[in-house]
């Protein structure tokens, strides 16, 4: 079996292993209702649930430095495949790149990578900073390279499944990295819709220049069935897409097929935030801990904004 197929079975057991489906934006079937149906989804059942908002409750660990991806600066060989599950968009990557150290308790293979956004451009991320969400949120999923390529035996292991977040923000211009999917969105607009991705380096969709600032946690898979089998590092400097860009999924995406009676957007495709009911948070040894003058500039405008407002007055 080569990474392709088991991307392909990870999609497929993600979304079809239970009789029920799952979606965002109805009450029988949003998160909220997920542990209806899907079990291990309930708060209540585990205490090691995704996403959390990351705050000044965790703790430095001076041995986290950056991780090392192999690969990931190069093109690869083969074809890369861009789909509209229904639930996000994916992009699937063929076999050669791989994701160990900066504590991580072993190698892992990648698989794929999908997005998180809003419905506007202040919201969408899944994990949130002081309570702030980003636009989009980009999840790079791995899996442990010693289970590849059962994906099963990867999701019964407490480690088994490593998964990079990257929060994205807006600003003025484009990203001409970004714009290689961007611009194929509307050919995968439509539930079951794929596109074909010549590969292209996955290092060019990452802060480089601040990757070895980020936060790390035991978690789960944000979308059922929320396996508990994830270590989660979640990068604190965002990238910089335009908002022409983040308008491509937010208004351009459905989760409904073509063709269907009533076309259904699909944006707000997050999952609400858990309490890390006193698990372990830590900030690697570059990271700045979310201190005050480490907030977004726009989070600080934001917190100023009655305040000149008054002196306006």
């Amino acid at each position: 079996m080569n990474i392709l197929e088991t991307v392909l079975y990870f999609t497929a057991f993600i979304a079809n292993s239970y009789a029920a489906d799952f979606c965002y934006d109805e009450e029988y079937c949003n998160p909220y209702s997920w542990g209806n149906k899907f079990p291990s989804c309930h708060p209540i059942i585990d205490q090691h649930h995704s996403p959390i908002n990351l705050d000044q409750q965790m703790s430095r660990n001076m041995s986290l430095g950056a991780l090392q991806l192999k690969g990931f600066d190069t093109v690869q060989p083969g074809e890369w495949t861009l789909k509209n599950n229904g639930h996000t968009v994916v992009l699937q990557v063929e076999l050669g790149m791989e994701v160990r150290g900066g504590g991580l308790p072993g190698n892992y293979t990648t698989l794929q990578l999908h997005f998180h956004w809003g419905s506007n451009s202040t919201n969408g991320s899944e994990h949130t900073i002081n309570g702030r969400r980003y636009p989009m949120e980009m999840h790079i999923v791995n899996m442990k390279t010693v289970y590849y390529p059962n994906f099963t035996a990867a999701l019964e292991d407490p480690t088994g499944i490593a998964v990079l977040g990257v929060f994205i923000d807006v600003a003025e211009a484009e990203s001409d990295s970004f714009s290689v999917l961007s611009n194929l969105v509307p050919a995968v607009a439509y539930k079951g819709k794929t596109a074909q991705v010549a590969p292209f380096p996955l290092s060019s969709l990452l802060p480089m220049k601040n990757m070895s600032q980020y936060y790390r946690y035991h978690g789960s898979l944000t979308t059922p069935p929320c396996s508990k089998a994830v270590e989660w590092t979640v990068y604190e400097v965002p990238i910089y897409i335009s908002y022409k860009q983040l308008s491509q999924f937010v208004s351009g995406v459905y989760h409904s097929e073509e063709g269907a009676q009533r076309a259904a957007p699909l944006y707000n495709n997050f999952r609400h935030i858990h309490d890390t009911f006193n698990r372990k948070v830590h900030a690697s040894k570059d990271a700045t801990l979310l201190s005050s003058a480490a907030l977004p500039v726009y989070s600080l405008l934001l917190c100023l904004a009655p305040v000149l407002s008054v002196g306006l007055s």
